[in-house]
């Protein structure tokens, strides 16, 4: 009986896979229109609908720390036919964050294709009194509870990567959340905050003007834009990595087949020389792993990010 029950679970998933897709796709991206993680959106949606031979429509539903996008993807059919761009936040940081979010990222979604990742870099203002992370070490030392960090906002990367770092280094800074990377970036920029914890998708022009500096990466390896830059890791902290991400989801119960087929596609187009150049322009590295590789990454993010959470006793907003 089991075996007739998987051929037909098999049939199914075969019939539907070879119907696939049968209409124009939508990708729900849970952050505003206009930034840096819609031009990627609308950038990998146009190749994969020249894949499929159907047009992709990108619909920006944000707000809620990405729960109403989150929400509305699972509103949806599983077939395939609505995808949902993931981030650190929606599926690494928010499982241990919120008590009770309206959705589970483990039971009512699997995952496609980790997407990109974007290096996290310490950025100060040009003018500040270190160069690189020992010097930010001797100045917390020396200057108790005068070393400020930035962040877009109580509970996001920029806020748990500082806190992952006090607890290794066993330095005090004073965090201050600002709504958004915008005006967290101005306060640096005026100097009314001592540094922040930013990814290179938002920080890349003030470092390239000048009016920024950067005094060490997060990444397990050093960036091949800032070759004389060291990594946390490097500087005494081994084992320190952090980025941030983006990857793709969809709904649970949709077809292997058609998440196979999703995530093959994605892994071509992360690598069309195109596609590269634009995300290297946007200071991001393409990945593009299969739905396994996904879900085991995101599982240890979600590992990663709730010790951090609970060792320094964070609340969401």
């Amino acid at each position: 009986m089991n075996r007739i029950i998987f051929l037909t679970l098999l049939l199914v998933s075969n019939l539907a896979f070879a119907a696939y897709p049968n209409g124009p796709l939508k990708m729900i991206v849970p952050f505003p229109a206009g930034g840096p993680t819609d031009v990627i959106a609308r950038l990998v949606s146009t190749k994969l609908g020249e894949a499929l031979g159907q047009t992709v429509f990108v619909e920006n539903k944000a707000g809620a720390h990405g729960a109403i996008g989150m929400q509305a993807a699972l509103s949806a059919p599983a077939d395939g036919q609505t995808l949902v761009m993931v981030s650190i936040g929606t599926n690494g940081i928010n499982p241990g964050l919120y008590k009770k979010l309206s959705y589970d990222v483990n039971k009512d979604f699997t995952p496609v294709s980790l997407l990109i990742t974007v290096p996290i870099v310490i950025v100060t203002k040009a003018d500040a009194p270190f160069d690189d992370l020992p010097g930010l070490l001797s100045f917390a030392k020396a200057n108790p509870g005068k070393l400020t960090f930035a962040s877009a906002g109580n509970g996001g990367s920029s806020h748990l990567v500082p806190e992952m770092f006090m607890h290794r280094s066993g330095i005090e800074m004073v965090h201050i959340p600002y709504k958004g990377t915008a005006p967290a970036i101005t306060d640096v920029l005026a100097g009314q905050v001592s540094l922040m914890f930013d990814t290179l998708l938002t920080s890349t022009q003030h470092i390239q003007s000048g009016k920024l500096k950067v005094i060490a990466t997060t990444t397990s390896k050093r960036l091949s834009a800032f070759p004389n830059v060291p990594t946390v890791a490097e500087s005494g902290y081994p084992g320190f990595e952090a980025s941030s991400w983006y990857g793709l989801d969809v709904k649970a119960g949709t077809p292997p087949g058609i998440v196979n087929r999703i995530s093959i596609e994605i892994a071509k187009i992360l690598k069309m020389p195109d596609v590269k150049a634009r995300l290297d322009q946007l200071s991001t590295v393409a990945v593009g792993s299969t739905p396994q590789e996904f879900a085991k990454f995101q599982k240890a993010e979600q590992e990663k990010w709730l010790k951090v959470i609970q060792k320094s006793n964070i609340e969401p907003e």
